[in-house]
């Protein structure tokens, strides 16, 4: 296993766009360590559509320069301390958005297109600091009538953890279509699992609705329990004991290098 997420891992390279999910979505803090080892840096994270735990991780390692993303957090063990170190210190860029501009500008970019139209975000001070964003009048009605256009997101690379996936590439993310929204529109999809079935998931009417076809999926490998401190759907429970153990490390950068010189395969055991 630990071969098949270090030669993932190089899929990432210096300066690349890569999407991360929310936290209840499988992220896979199984390739976190493979890619803070590899040392790819510069990387543009784009959360889908907020960051934690793996966003934070990366940033305290030193490979982030700029976040896109509606917030970043450790949610019940509170702020994201290394990311919040970061943007006091103006060490990453911090382009904010919201959830829904997140995933409208992923959704152009499925659909190749140029930009999404969304509303909701005039007045706001979100789109008066994003100079990327653009404001024109509804062609479709009278003057008057504004209406924001959030351009195509285009991540190299979507990481991400699932159940399982079968002897294809199809992977079963079930309900999580955030996952698939990310998948379509990134370039490279590297994707964890906890196992892999001898049945096509395609095939199975009980799992195709809620697996992703193979053709988006670039690579895949197995890591048991690879989205923990995580939980993963309908496997197990979010650690939040030991994302408040990281939360109180990484108040420091020398706390946050003591928690990563660590073995967390070991303590997730």
């Amino acid at each position: 296993m630990g071969s098949d997420l270090r030669r993932m891992a190089e899929a990432v390279q210096p300066g690349m766009c890569i999407a991360l999910p929310v936290d209840y979505a499988g992220v896979s803090m199984a390739m976190t360590r493979p890619l803070i080892e590899h040392g790819a840096d510069r990387l543009h994270l784009v959360c889908v559509p907020t960051g934690g735990l793996q966003v934070d991780m990366l940033i305290g390692a030193g490979l982030v320069a700029r976040v896109e993303t509606s917030a970043v957090s450790l949610g019940e063990a509170g702020g994201a301390p290394r990311f919040n170190d970061a943007v006091k210190s103006a060490r990453i860029e911090i382009c904010d958005a919201t959830c829904p501009a997140i995933h409208a500008g992923l959704l152009a970019s499925q659909k190749g297109v140029p930009f999404v139209p969304i509303r909701g975000l005039i007045g706001t001070d979100v789109l008066a600091n994003r100079g990327d964003w653009r404001v024109i009048d509804n062609p479709f009605e009278a003057a008057g009538d504004p209406i924001v256009l959030v351009p195509a997101i285009h991540p190299d690379v979507a990481i991400f953890h699932a159940p399982m996936a079968d002897r294809d590439g199809n992977v079963w993310i079930g309900r999580r279509r955030e996952l698939a929204a990310m998948a379509y529109a990134s370039r490279t999809t590297l994707v964890t699992v906890e196992r892999i079935v001898e049945r096509s998931l395609l095939a199975d009417e009980t799992t195709a609705a809620g697996t992703l076809p193979g053709i988006y999926v670039s690579d895949v490998a197995v890591a048991e329990r690879g989205a923990w401190p995580y939980g993963l759907w309908g496997e197990y429970e979010t650690d939040t004991a030991e994302l408040k153990r990281y939360a109180a490390a990484a108040r420091s950068a020398e706390g946050f290098a003591d928690y990563m010189s660590g073995d967390l395969r070991e303590a997730a055991r």
